[in-house]
């Protein structure tokens, strides 16, 4: 089998624009693996699978070779880099969704290098729109249930004590709390405080902003 070099560029420059558009979603929401490396490994990825398929005779001394050999080793070690962008802090585990879209980038690449442009198309038409809209399905379903929290405040010792206590007395839970800090020129330290919550059904807005805003040092509160 035989492929021109026009042809080769074509399935290269395809797969550079189809990895560049998932690799642009997660470059804007500034994640490990982003624009560079989304079209780095897509175009790997159909390099590899021109030179399984193109490389060398599908038969030769008298054997058959298997041309979707390192096209599998390719679906494999994607898994090594993909473990790269996975950032694992306390109980929560960030990152898998960026690892799930460079293994998606691969396949795409693969699917493009072997000339299927048809499926390369609608897998990353799909998973572009995964990417950008589906959490937004999420929220609508999901918002009765689960909220954010974003305080700023004074530093003190037993800050994040009264907090808890309050989401404590209003059976609130906490999956995941994030601190940073907000750079002044003099003064306090002040603290940029975001919470993700489990609420209960019967959770009342106003009644946990107006208890968080009496605690001593918080300067303002915003439930999203």
């Amino acid at each position: 089998m035989e492929i021109s070099n026009s042809e080769i560029v074509i399935r290269l420059v395809l797969t550079l624009i189809f990895s560049g558009i998932i690799g642009l979603e997660r470059e804007s929401h500034r994640k490990w693996a982003g624009f560079r490396t989304h079209i780095l490994v897509g175009v790997g990825s159909a390099l590899i699978m021109i030179i399984s398929i193109y490389g060398l005779p599908l038969h030769e001394y008298g054997v058959q070779r298997d041309p979707f050999r390192l096209a599998a080793q390719v679906i494999s070690g994607i898994g090594f880099l993909g473990a790269g962008t996975i950032l694992h802090q306390g109980t929560n585990v960030q990152g898998l969704t960026t690892a799930a879209s460079l293994w998606v980038v691969a396949a795409i690449g693969l699917a493009t290098g072997a000339g299927l442009f048809f499926p390369a198309i609608v897998t990353c038409v799909f998973a572009f729109l995964i990417l950008t809209y589906i959490h937004h399905i999420e929220k609508v379903f999901l918002r009765s249930r689960f909220q954010s929290l974003v305080l700023e405040t004074i530093d003190r010792p037993g800050l994040i004590g009264s907090i808890g206590k309050i989401l404590g007395d209003l059976e609130i839970n906490i999956y995941n709390i994030e601190l940073n800090s907000i750079e002044r020129e003099e003064g306090d330290r002040l603290l940029k405080v975001k919470m993700e919550l489990d609420v209960p059904r019967n959770f009342n807005a106003g009644d946990l902003l107006a208890s968080l805003a009496n605690i001593d040092g918080v300067i303002t509160t915003v439930l999203e």
